[in-house]
């Protein structure tokens, strides 16, 4: 018996985020039809992180206790045969067997695009939000600095999250610009519910006048989700690294 850590990444357009479910298409569900085309058994996936509905990733982990003796690095374009083309399986190694790819993280890194350009552009259909108002990057930077630390991010959870525990740790938060594009890049040891889409919308929100400049800290003091501004649209978001 291996453990096998699969590293991949994937549009999200088609899928209903990551975990499996009834009646929807799910990437792991997709990824475990794929597996088992390999091995010639069901075999249970485990990832590093759920993901909702049209968020991709750029690097998203996940484990799998198998017998298949494939040499490792025949894997992943084996699997990749079965796999549509809005996933792509390119990296595998052996893990410890008692390795958990969404327990033994350490901390993860969010990416959310923005296409800032003044007319929709039909390449980042489903792949950015499209916001065409004016963005200053300088204030979004001075804002996304009071993130930063440990805290209670309440304000920033989804209301459907059961979660009790909602501290976690920013590590960096920052937004840069080349030409249309803005990214805004989140780093931390876990996130909630919805937390950097809400972050996002936050952010949006005081550029838009919604929400008072500099009243971030006063948002996460409040624990309040109706503070803090609306959930930025998931096509945006992409989980970009996973750090072990």
């Amino acid at each position: 018996m291996r453990n096998l850590l699969l590293t991949l990444r994937f549009d999200g357009t088609p899928f209903h985020g990551w975990q499996k479910q009834n009646n929807a298409d799910s990437v792991q569900e997709t990824l475990e039809n794929a597996f088992h085309s390999v091995s010639g058994k069901d075999e249970s996936i485990i990832g590093c992180s759920r993901t909702d509905t049209g968020v991709h990733a750029n690097m998203f982990c996940c484990n799998v206790r198998t017998e298949c003796n494939i040499a490792t690095e025949k894997i992943p374009n084996a699997i990749n045969f079965y796999l549509p083309n809005s996933i792509s399986v390119y990296s595998c190694r052996e893990a410890d067997f008692d390795f958990h790819a969404r327990y033994n993280a350490k901390g993860k890194e969010y990416v959310y695009l923005i296409y800032n350009g003044k007319y929709r552009n039909p390449f980042y259909e489903n792949k950015a939000l499209y916001y065409p108002y004016p963005l200053n990057i300088a204030k979004i930077n001075e804002n996304a600095k009071d993130f930063v630390g440990v805290h209670d991010f309440s304000a920033f959870c989804s209301a459907d999250s059961s979660v009790q525990d909602k501290v976690r740790e920013i590590y960096d938060c920052k937004a840069e610009k080349n030409g249309d594009i803005v990214k805004i890049t989140v780093k931390g040891n876990g996130f909630l519910y919805n937390m950097v889409r809400i972050m996002v919308g936050t952010l949006l929100g005081i550029e838009n006048g919604k929400i008072e400049n500099g009243s971030i800290p006063k948002i996460i003091e409040s624990r309040d989700r109706t503070k803090a501004g609306i959930t930025a649209k998931p096509e945006g978001l992409y989980l970009n690294k996973v750090i072990y």
